[in-house]
């Protein structure tokens, strides 16, 4: 009796185990995915700060050439 009490209990252990360890490899592939897209936002806001920048500049050298 007290091994099938043990084995039930190993056997309860043993799944929560599993069930752990999916839901870490859930967490993480989540954890990648938003680090990614936050990646191809700050690439997005840095093709925008340089266009900006481009920009600006193509204004200021356009505002020099008429000057003279």
């Amino acid at each position: 009796m007290n091994r099938l009490l043990a084995l039930a209990a190993v056997a309860a252990l043993a799944g929560c185990g599993v069930e752990t360890a999916s839901t870490a490899a859930t967490a993480a592939a989540l954890k990648k995915q938003e680090v990614e897209e936050g990646q191809k936002t700050m690439q997005r806001a840095q093709q925008k700060i340089d266009s900006a920048m481009q920009q600006s500049q193509q204004r200021a050298d356009g505002a020099a050439g008429t000057g003279n």
